[in-house]
């Protein structure tokens, strides 16, 4: 039987200590209580009950809560990080309403994390898992209407090529990395990640390539000048668009690539390998079926086959309501007992292969978010201090998650059941791609 958790303490600032304790104990702070703001108002009775029920939820993560004047709740043995939560308000917002109120505390620059924010939020991730009942639907099933996938889209990766190339690998690839060695740099892990991909589907030179959702254009570029197929990629972000388009060109792939402005609902013709990399999350659950009726459309009778990968959950739960307001409106991260029952069984594709990359989408965003502290004065420039600490959140939050298990990162493999040329082992996948 595992020992109880140490019961949080709430330890009132000196300032009241002296005042108020009968024995005159002078009760000094712990490290955290320093993080009080000088002249700020007392706690009350009611925020110190409140701290104390904050504590509660958190009891036993390696954390210290400290209210403006100095009051501190020490959760755990040994804190890893001291939490300053600067008024009333903040205070009220983390317990009705957690996620969203940390969230816009920390951009609003009302909540301030003393130690390592990713360590802190990985700490507390791991700490919180299994301690509530798993939902068995989630909070909303999202299936964006043409026009709202617009809207979100832009909402995020319309920010601006500059923004994006200043954190991202060379070749713009805005999804999980994919790390042979440990010690591999970005770009050659993102390299690794596209020809991973493109060995998984047996590409071979002729052969026409559909992909859903193209980013800034390096995957259909790659599988083009490595692979020898010819590709037609469909997106809806104008300026991922442009910058695709003008990056075929310039390589000479203007004949072999072809960037067409749509989503997955537009995608016409016949191919012999249907792919999707990072889009799943923007479909939402209600549209799968819809996803799938395209995908059994287009891939050939006889040898199609494709390739999903999504970030994704081991059972169904509603996104971060934070990220989803402020950061990737409308994403939902699926559980596979979401897309495959709906997107795959229902038109008789086999699914080949499963795997995890989650830990390997933890490493990515470790690397892009190095980078993007490398370049925050920058981007406080080009936007504001606000968007600095939003996305510096939103970049450590979901390395975190990553990082304990709370999101997944599939691919699924899949293809007709006709095709006789699957490999009969794995070991494919892993050979060194064409020179």
């Amino acid at each position: 039987m595992p020992a109880p958790e140490p019961t949080p303490s709430v330890v009132p600032s000196a300032r009241e200590t002296e005042s108020a304790t009968p024995r005159g104990r002078t009760g000094r702070l712990p490290p955290g209580g320093s993080l009080g703001r000088p002249g700020a108002s007392s706690s009350t009775r009611l925020d110190r009950w409140v701290l104390g029920r904050l504590a509660g939820i958190f009891a036993g993560a390696p954390i210290q809560l400290v209210l403006w004047d100095g009051t501190t709740a020490t959760l755990g043995r040994s804190p890893m990080a001291a939490i300053g939560i600067a008024d009333r308000r903040t205070l009220r917002d983390l317990v009705l309403r957690p996620e969203i109120g940390f969230g816009e505390a920390y951009a609003d620059g009302r909540l301030t994390v003393h130690g390592d924010l990713e360590g802190t939020l990985e700490t507390v991730f791991r700490h919180m898992a299994g301690r509530w009942p798993r939902p068995i639907l989630p909070h909303r099933a999202t299936g964006a209407s043409r026009s709202a996938a617009r809207h979100n889209v832009h909402a995020h990766y319309d920010l601006g090529n500059d923004f994006y190339r200043l954190w991202l690998d060379d070749a713009m690839v805005y999804t999980c990395a994919y790390y042979e060695r440990p010690d591999a740099s970005l770009e050659d892990a993102q390299t690794a990640k596209l020809d991973h991909v493109c060995r998984k589907l047996r590409l071979r030179p002729g052969e026409h390539v559909i992909e859903a959702g193209s980013g800034w254009g390096a995957l259909a570029i790659h599988m083009a000048r490595h692979y020898g197929v010819t590709v037609r990629a469909y997106n809806i972000s104008e300026a991922q668009l442009e910058y695709s388009r003008a990056r075929a060109w310039r390589e000479g792939l203007a004949g072999r690539v072809e960037f067409v402005a749509g989503d997955y609902r537009e995608i016409r013709g016949r191919c012999d390998a249907f792919v999707s990399v990072g889009m799943v999350e923007h479909v939402g659950v209600r549209r799968y079926r819809e996803l799938g009726e395209v995908i059994a459309r287009a891939i050939h009778p006889g040898h199609g086959r494709g390739l999903l990968h999504f970030i994704g959950r081991n059972y169904p739960a509603r996104f971060s309501p934070w990220i989803e307001r402020y950061v990737f409106p409308g994403a939902y991260a699926p559980a596979l007992s979401e897309v495959l029952p709906r997107a795959l069984e229902p038109f008789d594709l086999a699914v080949e292969d499963v795997e995890n990359l989650r830990l390997h989408y933890a490493f990515t965003l470790a690397e892009w978010l190095a980078r993007f502290e490398r370049h925050a004065r920058e981007i406080a420039e080009m936007f504001d201090e606000r968007f600095v600490r939003m996305w510096r959140l939103y970049l450590a939050s979901a390395q975190a998650s990553f990082a304990s298990g709370d999101l997944q990162l599939f691919q699924v493999l899949f293809r007709r059941p006709l095709d006789g040329d699957a490999p009969s082992t794995r070991r494919a996948f892993y050979q060194d791609p064409p020179a």
